[in-house]
């Protein structure tokens, strides 16, 4: 149940398969590598309950750096590749991270941060060195391939993207249990997706995030092998799948309408036989998306609803999903309430914050008060991730959009998501944005951006389009007023999108 249990039976077994390069990272290196990576964090020593911290790209190496971490006890933070100076300093200074490891390739804004960083102690650099790092290949390879004596389990303390404003550090609780110890997340796995070591695995998203990461350990602890995509091409996921076998992935709606939208005869050119479940979950997926890639792949489509804080764990098969179009799913893990702005419960089908209870508790880390905005009103320890939504009488829940995205127009609450998704299946749409602008009568009103399949197409003739394709399926308020053309919108690889950076450019700045 862990990669030193895997290489012993069977070494030379792909662990890794990097999807552009080809490189292969077996069993045994995935295994031996981490193994002297845990010995240097010793030598270093760091302990059960230090911390460390590593921005890379999807490398080869990713998952031998996680592993090391996690098989010393320690805390890990895995770091978006994406980030600017100001960003990473702050997250690898408030997560108390006493060894940094970067690559070459990112060595331009890893090197910018050594002076607002003065908690590290060693700076590691894969692939090349760079002022102030030691070569990560020189360091290791001075280490044994054997593990430490004190192996045990560490935790990943990630941070929320940073879509509402400064990334928030989810810190769990620290088991320490034996390597070889399974946690709730790999039995939820293994109950309802069923890996096994002749498991295929396609990760087509950046590793930095809690669902790569987390599920491409938990696939390898069952011996399964990794497919990483160095970055997301809908065709070349499709051509991947064909060509490996693969028998599970993971994706997000943004990458099902990526796929969708290629031409009828690109689809067709590949064997897809071999995907048993596909996963999906990070957004709300529009259910024509949805319904078109059951209608593709078969009844195979699984979702879940969770978030890096852990606290709670929703699910839904395809069979259900189509009995209940749009839910996320019912809990596994944790128990759902729907409250109102004072914490009191509603009713079925009423709108209100979700919140869980009876699920693992967490803490945003050096933030109490972002803890406690996460928690209930009524003080009962219920905790929310910012979204609402409803449950239907067999409890289903059902999400309407972020709290902090819903816009007041005129006194009436309107939900970006449902415009977004009407709008997102537009054949001239490659993506999507909605939110409230100013609006002097009204409060705000409805706005969106919208990045054309062509700029060529972009102008007074397509927002029209757009605006009356709304309006033949949603409410008139629901709709946007206006439609703003952008050749590319902030979204984070995750798919996750920065809609508070469009929305800001929109409003006055506070004074």
């Amino acid at each position: 149940m862990h990669p030193g249990a895997i290489a012993a039976v069977s070494p030379d077994k792909p662990a890794v398969i990097m999807a552009g390069s080809g490189r292969v990272v077996t069993f045994r290196e995935l295994d031996e590598e981490s193994n002297r990576l845990a010995h240097l964090f010793r030598a270093a020593g760091l302990r059960p309950g230090d911390h460390i911290a590593f921005m890379l790209e999807n490398h080869p190496l990713f998952l031998v750096v996680a592993w090391a971490a996690h098989r010393s006890g320690l805390y890990y933070t895995a770091i978006s590749s994406r980030l600017k100076t100001d960003e990473l300093a702050y997250i690898v200074d408030n997560c108390e991270a006493r060894i940094f490891i970067s690559s070459a390739k990112l060595a331009d804004v890893a090197t910018s941060i050594a002076e607002a960083t003065p908690r590290v102690e060693r700076r590691l650099m894969l692939d090349g060195v760079a002022p102030g790092f030691d070569s990560y290949e020189e360091a290791v390879a001075a280490h044994p391939a054997t593990p430490i004596e004190d192996e045990c389990q560490g935790a990943d303390m990630l941070y929320s993207s940073g879509t509402t404003g400064r990334p928030k550090g989810v810190k769990p609780a620290l088991s320490k249990a034996p390597l070889d110890e399974s946690g709730p997340l790999l039995q939820l796995i293994q109950f309802l997706f069923a890996p096994s070591a002749d498991s295929v695995y396609l990760s087509p998203a950046p590793l930095y995030h809690a669902a790569p990461l987390r599920y491409c350990m938990s696939f390898q602890r069952v011996g399964a092998t990794i497919v990483v995509m160095e970055r997301f091409d809908p065709e070349q996921a499709l051509a991947l799948i064909d060509r490996y076998g693969v028998t599970h992935s993971q994706w997000v709606p943004t990458m099902f309408i990526k796929m969708l939208k290629l031409p009828q005869e690109t689809r067709a050119k590949y064997d897809l036989s071999s995907l048993a479940c596909a996963i999906h979950a990070a957004a709300p997926c529009p259910v024509p998306v949805k319904e078109q890639m059951i209608d593709w792949w078969g009844p195979i489509i699984h979702e879940y609803y969770a978030g890096t804080e852990g606290n709670g764990f929703l699910y839904v098969g395809s069979e259900d999903w189509l009995k209940h179009k749009g839910t996320v799913g019912r809990p596994l893990l944790g128990v759902v309430h729907v409250c109102d702005e004072d914490g009191d419960e509603l009713a079925p089908r009423e709108h209100g914050t979700v919140y869980f209870s009876d699920g693992p508790r967490f803490v945003y880390h050096g933030d109490a008060d972002k803890t406690k905005a996460s928690q209930d009103p009524q003080g009962r320890g219920w905790t929310t991730l910012g979204d609402i939504g409803y449950v239907d009488e067999e409890g289903f829940l059902y999400l309407t959009d972020r709290r902090s995205y819903m816009i007041i127009s005129g006194g009436v609450n309107v939900y970006p998501q449902e415009a977004e998704n009407v709008l997102s299946v537009h054949p001239k749409v490659a993506d999507v944005a909605v939110f409230g602008v100013p609006d002097e009568e009204m409060g705000e009103q409805v706005k969106a951006v919208v990045q054309p399949l062509s700029m060529d197409e972009a102008g007074p003739g397509l927002e029209a389009e757009l605006i009356e394709y709304c309006l033949s399926q949603l409410a008139p308020y629901k709709c946007p007023k206006s439609v703003d053309f952008r050749e590319e919108l902030p979204r984070h690889p995750t798919g996750k999108l920065y809609k508070r950076l469009l929305r800001d450019e929109y409003w006055p700045a506070k004074s």
